[in-house]
């Protein structure tokens, strides 16, 4: 006969199904974790927990929304790679001044349990459901530019996202002399000289300063004249019943204030080819050259001899270039060339050039700067409804079915 071992033991049950949600699960083990998660946040705050059944009917309707979310994720194909997390991770580690191995041995021992790995899981798969709500929901957002100017025009956006105006003024008594200093300022005369010797406003010893003001701060006649205007705008006259103004945008300044040095280049590019090896093509090149500096006009031999397909058909013609635009030594001959002076042929990755610097400028790029902040407010604000959408429709049309637990 065989011998009669008595088990004595408990099974422990790991671990069981609290929900199916279509085709995968949220565990009890989740659903625990969160909970406690919450008492604990509760606790250090010296908050009141709500009562049990609502705080885990929260935590069960946060957890089918974030796995219907990873299962749209699992569908469309998104992974996230060891790779991209472990950037992810070495970029939190670096924004609290640690390194890696410091961040994983402070968090291991401040993590009440929870290991390294749980929360790799965990990070990895936020990182999914951010990536399917950008998919899902950032696709269905629209703003029209009619929407755009509608919310630039709010006091409150004028408010947060206006810059700072530093601003002079001329104040005469008839228009007659107001349009004739205007002709002078527009002809290159000094500001300033012509308001200390003209302006009958109380500022005009200054040279006519206002200081600086926020467009909130002004009246509506110098509102509408210097609104999204850029730096150095002198504005037409203006009839107040004070008597005629003329304004100058002197300077601005904020955090959304962007000026941009800019050039205006024009060139003439030969690529080496298979019948043509590098010793030809400069060769040629600087044949076409002799001819720009013997006074042949640049426009029709850039028309007839460049290989760039952009700008060949515009004699050549850039356009304006701001730094890192180009190959790294094509702006390197920008920059040491002298305004219209044809430069030494050179050498870039796209073949052999020659340039020109035809003028150079401090771009005022504040108002697109502004723009896009606007947008990117609309846009946040469009996103967090659609995405409250979108979470309760996919939540309403989803199969739940919750398991009885003991």
């Amino acid at each position: 006969m065989l011998p009669i071992f008595q088990v004595d033991a408990k099974i422990e049950i790991l671990d069981r199904v609290a929900i199916i949600v279509e085709d995968g699960v949220v565990l009890e083990s989740q659903v625990n974790k969160m909970m406690g998660n919450i008492r604990k946040r509760y606790k250090e705050q010296g908050a009141a927990l709500p009562p049990k059944e609502i705080l885990l009917e929260q935590v069960h309707e946060r957890l089918i929304v974030e796995e219907l979310q990873l299962q749209m994720g699992r569908q469309a194909g998104i992974r996230i790679g060891d790779g991209e997390l472990n950037q992810t991770f070495e970029n939190i580690a670096e924004s609290n001044g640690m390194s890696l191995n410091e961040f994983i041995e402070t968090f291991e021992a401040e993590a009440n349990g929870e290991s390294y790995e749980e929360l790799r899981s965990q990070v990895r798969n936020e990182m999914i459901i951010q990536r399917v709500q950008r998919g899902k929901v950032g696709r269905e957002i629209n703003i029209t530019e009619q929407e755009l100017d509608g919310f630039l025009a709010t006091e409150g956006a004028i408010k947060e996202l206006s810059p700072e105006l530093f601003i002079l003024q001329i104040l005469v008594s008839n228009q007659n002399k107001a349009d004739a200093l205007l002709e002078k300022l527009n002809s290159g005369s000094d500001f300033r000289m012509l308001a200390k010797e003209n302006s009958i406003s109380n500022n005009a010893s200054s040279g006519g300063e206002m200081g600086w003001r926020n467009l909130t701060d002004l009246p509506s006649l110098f509102v509408a004249a210097l609104k999204n205007k850029k730096k150095g705008y002198i504005s037409p006259t203006l009839k107040s019943g004070s008597g005629y103004y003329i304004l100058m945008l002197q300077d601005k300044r904020g955090d959304l204030v962007r000026f941009e040095d800019q050039w205006n280049v024009r060139h003439i590019l030969m690529m080496t080819t298979k019948l043509r090896d590098e010793t030809f093509t400069k060769k040629e090149l600087e044949e076409v050259r002799a001819r720009a500096l013997a006074g042949e006009d640049f426009d029709l031999l850039a028309k007839e001899f460049s290989e760039d397909p952009g700008s060949a058909s515009r004699g050549g013609d850039l356009d304006w270039i701001s730094l890192g635009k180009t190959a790294p030594r094509f702006e390197k001959m920008m920059l040491e060339s002298p305004l219209n002076e044809i430069s030494p042929v050179f050498e870039s990755e796209f073949g052999y050039h020659f340039l020109e610097v035809l003028d150079k400028r401090t771009e005022d790029l504040t108002e697109e700067v502004i723009k896009d902040r606007a947008y990117g407010i609309l846009f946040s604000r469009k996103y967090d409804e659609q995405l409250e959408n979108t979470l309760r429709t996919s939540r309403a049309e989803a199969f739940v079915e919750f398991k009885e637990l003991d």
